[in-house]
């Protein structure tokens, strides 16, 4: 009689031993444990007891002695066929467990805490019915009625429902626990619990006409219709520029597969669009829209990744890991503002949305449609050759001009006496706006007050003790703060060093909101960085404050760069426009022109003309002038031609071994070691590898950062070699201690 052995990922393997292990299912299980299931197992010599996700059955084994399965964690299962094959895919493109890629498709309130218990359990409310029929129970509330006028008009009440909450039943009728429970006692009204879903913002009553598409937008949504309604596996760009209304075609398509029987998914960059989208979306979708974003509660997130499992909700708007949502019959994946780096996780496993988009729609069958007015350089380099499929918005959607530009000569302002955040011409262009009534916007990408402070005499530098950087200062808890491992000190009236004076270098949100204040001392400012927006849904509410109490000001950083849509924003300012073009990165260049284009789109999105001014100690810059002009075209070639002569993507493909550990020396000897053994594997023809070098921020919390940079065609055998190397390093006696792991396309922090 065969035996039944079960094949499961365990979440204590690492990444070096990370395989399928085979675990006999005792009889006591019997047809209880299915693939995408989780278990309870003993793993390694010590038997610890560890979780695992069954992938699949089979009826022997190869091993002769095999561990038993300890307990079976799940009713049913919690993962399909398709998600299974989604985390082997994830494994072999990211070089992570699948174990991690569980975790990452799973949301967390599906998982167990240390005690076995469930992280959240299913919310269920008591609910109150008739246990017999409606005419039999008026008639029983006639008969009580003068006994018990509670329990009558309980009965009563019940009669023209079907159910209704306890609680709100008892409260209706001014009736006590105790009446209810009379009834229940009597076999007349029965309690039972019905679960319910824990949403994070109700549907409106009333739902809205589709928008009306323009000319320019119905020829776009045309064209992707017909691809979306092919039933062919396919990628599209929609570039337009900032206003062009693309959301308006989003709707269009969404509503065309919902129509079919379809499902979709959005993603959008940030947690600041997530609420705007959803109003804008459930307006003309109801009930039908999901949201998954980290912002939500456990709870919330883990009732609407069931709503969608269970069909109840077929449009998911959500962060990067909404990419990952259980909908059946996906019609269409969107990916808004594609370009961003945001939709990359940094932690294992490290993918990139858009990967995943492209292997759920080749396996689905549907459109993958990226939306952009900056599109990623190589997602516009894959449309120009016809890998991609091409439309265009040119024109804002009602007609009006794109803002009208101006570059400002920081350079110019120190030699006039001004050594501020905001330039003279700004500070003329704001208090017009003020005058008529008319709403700012000033982005500046760093937080805090001063990027770092010094002494004038010995040069002396508050730095992190546990990372390479400076402390940055934030003026409203007068403390130094490293941005990197959250470490902090008070600020000392003189140099530590010295006792000479200190001076505060460089600004941050903080100080332009100081200057801002200086400059219009009775004005309201608000600002939106990580540091004011850290409770959950705090950048909501600085929105509709924003917008509803026609604040006239707003300081942030990125947050506000994108996908916003105030009416009566007719002016932007651009500070410290060029400090990102030093990051060194390939993509800095990307990076700076696409933050600078879409933050200038959030003026004049109105009937009000808009216009934003761009403050710059290199105002000939190509990159600026280029992003001034709302120019991608130009931008676009230049850019690629340095890409070609660089010899990065598009042209070639890019993978890195990050390593990190207490020791440096130790961390450059392994470095070394992954150079010189990709050399024998990759052959250096085929291969240009570099390293070990260190990362732009060397050490952080007290662990050394190095890398191996290759860039190469990337095949399978490249991504094996690279695994293969990873595992010896990390198996290697001569390198404990040191942390190595493999990424496509790393960035560069």
């Amino acid at each position: 009689m065969p035996v039944l052995i079960a094949k499961i990922a365990v979440s204590a393997a690492t990444y070096w031993i990370d395989r399928p292990y085979d675990y006999l299912v005792p009889e006591e299980f019997g047809d209880r444990v299915q693939p995408g299931m989780r278990v309870c197992v003993p793993f390694s010599r010590g038997n610890r007891q560890t979780e695992g996700v069954v992938l699949a059955m089979a009826d022997g084994s190869k091993y002769e002695t095999l561990k038993p399965i300890l307990a079976v964690l799940d009713d049913k299962p919690v993962l399909t066929e398709q998600q299974l094959r989604l985390a082997l895919f994830m494994r072999e493109r990211f070089f992570c467990t699948v174990y991690d890629a569980v975790k990452a498709i799973l949301p967390a309130g599906l998982w167990f805490q240390a005690d076995g218990s469930r992280r959240v359990r299913d919310k269920t409310v008591e609910m109150a019915r008739l246990a017999i029929a409606a005419e039999d129970a008026a008639d029983a509330a006639d008969r009580i009625r003068r006994r018990s006028a509670q329990q009558a008009n309980l009965l009563d009440m019940l009669c023209s429902f079907e159910a209704l909450p306890s609680r709100e039943l008892m409260l209706h009728c001014g009736a006590s626990r105790q009446a209810l429970k009379a009834l229940c006692a009597k076999e007349l009204v029965t309690l039972y619990q019905r679960e319910v879903y824990r949403r994070p913002e109700q549907p409106p009553e009333e739902l809205l006409e589709l928008p009306t598409l323009n000319e320019e937008q119905s020829t776009a949504f045309s064209g992707i219709s017909r691809l979306a309604i092919s039933g062919k596996a396919g990628c599209a760009l929609l570039q337009g520029v900032t206003g062009s209304g693309k959301t308006s075609v989003y709707i269009h398509l969404i509503r065309q597969q919902l129509d079919r029987g379809k499902s979709a998914i959005l993603l959008v960059p940030e947690i600041a669009l997530t609420p705007q989208m959803l109003r804008t979306f459930s307006s003309h979708f109801g009930d039908e829209v999901a949201v998954l974003h980290s912002s939500l509660s456990v709870g919330e997130r883990y009732d609407e990744w069931k709503r969608i499992k269970n069909g109840k909700a077929h449009l998911v708007i959500g962060t990067r890991s909404a990419v990952f949502a259980p909908v059946e019959h996906l019609g269409i994946l969107i990916i808004d503002e594609e370009q961003e780096e945001t939709y990359r996780s940094e932690n294992s496993p490290r993918y990139h949305a858009r990967d995943i988009a492209k292997y759920r729609c080749s396996k689905a069958d549907c459109l993958l449609l990226l939306g952009s007015a900056t599109p990623e350089l190589v997602s516009r380099y894959q449309a120009e050759i016809g890998r991609y499929a091409y439309f265009r918005l040119e024109n804002r959607y009602n007609a009006q001009e794109l803002p009208q530009v101006r570059i400002v000569d920081m350079k110019r302002e120190l030699h006039q006496g001004n050594g501020g955040c905001i330039s003279s011409v700004l500070a003329e262009e704001l208090q017009k706006n003020l005058d008529a009534g008319e709403q700012s916007i000033l982005f500046l990408n760093r937080r805090g007050t001063n990027k770092l402070i010094s002494c004038g005499d010995c040069g002396f530098t508050y730095k992190c003790p546990r990372c390479s950087v400076s402390l940055t200062y934030h003026s409203i808890n007068r403390r130094l703060l490293c941005h990197y491992c959250g470490y902090s000190r008070r600020v000392d009236e003189n140099c530590p060093e010295c006792g000479g004076r200190l001076k505060y270098v460089g600004a941050g949100t903080q100080l332009v909101v100081e200057e801002l204040q200086s400059l219009f001392p009775d004005r309201e400012i608000l600002r939106m960085d990580t540091d004011s927006v850290a409770p959950v849904g705090s950048h909501e509410q600085l929105f509709a404050r924003f917008q509803k109490e026609n604040i006239p000001f707003l300081v942030g950083t990125q947050m506000v760069t994108k996908g916003l849509n105030f009416e009566n924003v007719t002016l932007v300012g651009v500070l410290s426009a060029d400090q990102s073009l030093y990051a060194g990165d390939y993509r800095a260049g990307e990076r700076t022109f696409s933050l600078i284009t879409q933050v200038v789109g959030r003026s004049g999105r109105g009937s009000k003309p808009g216009r934003a001014l761009i403050q710059t100690f290199t105002p000939d810059n190509e990159t600026i002038c280029q992003a001034a002009k709302q120019d991608y075209e130009a931008f676009y070639h230049s850019e690629l031609q340095l890409r070609k002569l660089q010899n990065t993507p598009p042209f070639t493909d890019l993978l890195a071994v990050t390593l990190s550990g207490t020791e440096e020396e130790l961390v450059v000897r392994a470095g070394h070691f992954v150079r010189e053994r990709l050399e024998q594997l990759l052959g250096k023809q085929a291969a240009h590898i570099l390293g070990p070098t260190p990362l732009a921020v060397v050490k952080v919390n007290n662990r050394y950062r190095y890398r191996v940079h290759i860039s190469c065609s990337l095949g399978a055998s490249v991504r094996s070699s690279l695994a293969q190397t990873v595992i010896e390093c990390s198996t290697d006696k001569r390198f404990r201690g040191v942390s190595v792991f493999a990424e496509n396309d790393p960035m560069n922090s």
